[in-house]
């Protein structure tokens, strides 16, 4: 683990001061920080859309559940359990989309302190 500190604090003091506050902001975020980074960006609409039509069909499929329980015959039971399936299944897929999303920023700030920590070094090197 001293040896990543190390580098960090090596890297940190070939950074200019902007690129340092770049470096910083690169930091690896939590849970939180990177719910709220789906939101922002150029697909930032489209993650607030995704939510609504997430909650619909979660509202769907309550309805649905509850009219599973509520029916006697087999027909319609099915039909009722097709119906949470299908909900079930689409509240899956847009959740799994939101995490694939939030794993891609990731990689991308990573990426990108890879790239300043080249940028930087580089730069020492042909001093």
């Amino acid at each position: 683990m001293s040896t990543l500190e190390d580098i960090d604090k090596l890297i940190k003091e070939t950074l200019t001061e902007e690129e340092s506050k770049f470096y910083d902001e690169l930091e690896e975020q939590g849970l939180w920080g990177s719910v709220k980074s789906i939101f922002m960006g150029k697909l930032g609409w489209l993650a607030v859309i995704m939510n609504i039509v997430n909650l619909a069909a979660f509202g769907v499929l309550v309805y649905c559940l509850i009219q599973f329980f509520t029916v006697t015959e087999t027909n319609e039971m099915l039909k009722w359990g097709l119906g949470i399936l299908i909900c079930s299944m689409f509240n899956a897929m847009i959740k799994l989309y939101a995490w694939m999303q939030m794993d891609k920023r990731a990689i991308l700030r990573e990426m990108k302190r890879l790239e300043l920590q080249v940028s930087s070094l580089s730069a020492k090197i042909s001093e």
